[in-house]
């Protein structure tokens, strides 16, 4: 239950928080962020806030699907499960014999990989169609083998204590605990009542110290199953990925963070092991408070208990690999169960780039129903319906900027993006005036105040922008754009907004289909959040499981920026939906 729930609600902070990633608070109200770092390298972020009894808990291992090599693309993610396992203290009823399981299911995984080396030959030459880990491709040995694992995972099942992990938090208080995986980062975090926060450093510096990965391979599976809701049963996200993978060429953007199918069937526990090893020791980590809590009492805490995890023996890799220039427009054109489209992404910057805070204010003169492409697209010229969005995504290798708009009825793909195009054209010779351009500046500025009034808001973007490179754009940010001026914005959409770098994707609907109408209603990063989150919440079965999610959606959406509250509100609605169409436990029918 626990890796699902903490999945969907990961997703669903990750994809506000990334959204809305401007400029954070301006330089006379900056955040008192104090820093320090441990003997085995661990970093410390702190900002007390003695408000509320509470502490926004959490940490960040500096790695995400970028970190990730051909044959284990998805095990960053896959460790976003497998950190709430437990240890060998915490999950298990007798330890001893759990290794001894787990130590047969590695050795018979190991001989099931002869099996599947016989099948990809047999793909090699044709005789067989398919992923050789259909089940329907089985050799009779594998089956034999397959039948074998469930039989151990059974007597392994048996000595599992199920989620024991987040009930030891939940019976002192805790809440909120919940985890997220990105391209660049994966972060763990949750709320403890001041006077548990021992109890917090305790249980972090243990499963970094002693992680058990039990259930691996069960949960490999339900990573596989996650990926098939998600993706493969999402009307647009099979495409959107399949966009992904051809907009990047060279720098590792071009996998998606759940992973290529034969990847996650594939990844093995010593795999597993190695990469904990390079990417989860301290020196790779920084862990963040905010809230209720005396500095030197926290310091002494980390000491005690962080500093008994030991530095890692090698280095996490530096990724070399730059993007290569993009010599040609690119063009994707697909037909799915959804409204007619066009997106338009160009290559952009990384976070710590000069140039993200001219491409920021950029989106924004763009953005919003009091932008540019609202008056022009909708208002003006009839060609899209909703709110057509824009906005500028920086990583931590590069970035992207990317607009869009649904049409309307008896619109053309042709006519949208050329009115989408105009609108760049514009920005590119003329100068924006400076009234709109400081009123751009002054809705940023007042997004940022919103964004920093819950301690677990502002962790989730202390953890993300150390990730990114620099945890002081916090900080520094706006006094930045207030600096941008109508030249920069000029320069950047000349430097940027190039034909030959122009990635388009065209979605026309489906022959026989219909979109949801109250997803159609959304628009932009919202409408995405909304539509992943749906799809799963859908396909939840277990009452109890619904129930826990819609508690921690209901008691996080205040954090939730005006402009996404529409989408959350819809998947509450849903979920909520949901639970009426499920049996509620001990009652009939």
């Amino acid at each position: 239950m626990a890796g699902r729930t903490n999945h969907i609600l990961g997703l669903l902070l990750i994809l506000i928080v990334v959204a809305v990633s401007a400029p954070a608070l301006a330089r006379e109200a900056a955040v008192p962020v104090k820093e320090f770092s441990l003997d085995n390298g661990m970093k410390l972020l702190l900002v007390e806030r003695h408000a509320s009894p509470t502490v926004a808990a959490g940490w960040v291992a500096h790695v995400g699907s970028v970190d990730e090599t051909t044959g284990i693309t998805g095990i960053a993610h896959l460790f976003e499960h497998m950190m709430f396992k437990g240890t060998s203290t915490i999950g298990t009823r007798n330890s001893e014999r759990e290794s001894q399981i787990m130590a047969q299911l590695d050795a018979l995984r190991k001989d099931m990989e002869v099996e599947y080396d016989i099948l990809r030959e047999a793909k090699l030459r044709g005789e067989i169609s398919g992923s050789i880990y259909e089940p329907e491709n089985r050799t009779d040995r594998l089956a034999e083998m397959f039948a074998h694992m469930r039989d151990l995972q059974d007597s392994q099942r048996d000595l599992i204590v199920k989620d024991e992990y987040e009930q030891v938090y939940t019976s002192q208080g805790g809440s909120s605990l919940n985890a997220g995986t990105s391209n660049d980062f994966t972060f763990y975090f949750a709320n403890v009542p001041a006077n548990k926060l021992e109890l917090w450093f305790w249980m972090e510096s243990d499963r970094l110290l002693d992680p058990v990965f039990r259930e691996f391979y069960s949960e490999r599976d339900v990573v596989r199953e996650e990926r098939r809701m998600r993706v493969e049963s999402d009307p647009t996200a099979k495409f959107e990925e399949q966009f992904d993978a051809m907009f990047w060429g060279s720098v590792p953007y071009h996998h998606p963070v759940v992973g290529w199918p034969s990847d996650v069937e594939a990844i093995t526990r010593a795999q597993a092991d190695q990469f904990f090893a390079t990417y989860y020791a301290p020196n790779n980590i920084t862990a963040v408070l905010v809230g209720d809590f005396e500095t030197e009492k926290v310091l002494q805490l980390a000491r005690k208990y962080f500093e008994r995890v030991p530095r890692g023996i090698t280095a996490p890799p530096t990724v070399i690999t730059e993007e290569i220039p993009q010599l040609q427009e690119r063009r994707m054109h697909a037909e799915a169960d959804t409204n007619p489209s066009v997106h338009i992404r160009w290559h952009a910057v990384p976070h710590v780039h000069r140039d993200v805070y001219s491409l920021e204010v950029l989106s924004e003169i763009l953005s919003d129903r009091t932008g540019r492409l609202y008056r022009s697209l909708v208002e003006e010229k009839n060609l899209a319906t909703g709110e057509p969005y824009a906005y500028s995504e920086s990583m931590k290798l590069a970035g992207y900027f990317e607009i869009g708009a649904e049409l309307t009825d008896g619109a053309t793909h042709e006519a949208v993006e050329g009115a989408l195009l105009a609108e760049i054209e514009r920005l590119k010779t003329e100068a924006v005036p400076g009234r709109e351009l400081q009123k751009v500046k002054n809705r940023s500025l007042a997004n940022s105040y919103r964004r920093l009034r819950s301690n677990m808001g502002l962790l989730i973007q202390i953890m993300m922008y150390d990730s990114l490179g620099e945890w002081r754009y916090l900080n520094d940010s706006a006094q930045k754009i207030q600096q941008v001026s109508p030249e920069d914005v000029m320069a950047a959409a000349n430097r940027y907004f190039t034909a030959t770098g122009r990635n388009v994707l065209w979605f026309s609907r489906k022959e026989g289909t219909e979109e949801d109408p109250e997803l159609a209603a959304l628009s932009g990063q919202g409408k995405t959040m909304a539509k992943q989150a749906i799809a799963q919440i859908e396909q939840i079965d277990d009452f109890d499981e619904l129930t826990e999610i819609l508690s921690q959606m209901e008691a996080q959406a205040s954090q939730v920026p005006p402009e996404f509250k529409p989408a959350l509100d819809l998947v509450i609605r849903r979920t909520k939906e949901r639970l009426e169409q499920l049996q509620i436990p001990g009652e009939e029918g």
